[in-house]
């Protein structure tokens, strides 16, 4: 994943950072808007982007695609590996690009949608 450098909302200066910006408690390094306050995290001890710039809407719509995604492969007893192996079968896409911190609203909806789905399909089939 690159360095953001430019806002995909307004354009704006993106600048690293760290989250006690936003919020009082932290210090994690953050990549946020000098305009918009859209921002990413790092992933722990680096300084790589989680994933693509968002703002607080699809910040939360990640939250909650996340929390659905988790206890479906949690509660199949799968390992995240190979959770989300399934999840890039089901997208169409390198296991490598199907992370939810680079998606967008659309696809959030498709993850939430496709965990549902399986769950429906296996208690049907039961």
């Amino acid at each position: 994943m690159d360095i953001p450098k430019v806002c995909r909302y307004c354009g704006g200066k993106i600048v690293k950072t760290h989250s006690n910006v936003l919020y009082r408690k932290g210090k994690e390094p953050i990549y946020l808007c000098t305009m918009c306050n859209a921002y990413v995290g790092c992933y722990k001890g680096t300084d790589q982007p989680m994933g693509k710039v968002a703002n607080t809407v699809l910040r939360l719509k990640r939250q909650e695609t996340h929390q659905v995604f988790d206890r479906f492969w949690k509660g199949r007893g799968w390992t995240r590996s190979a959770a989300y192996r399934w999840l890039a079968g089901e997208l169409r896409l390198p296991v490598g690009e199907a992370h939810i911190g680079m998606m967008e609203m659309d696809d959030c909806e498709k993850v939430i949608r496709l965990c549902r789905d399986y769950v429906v399909k296996k208690e049907g089939a039961a």
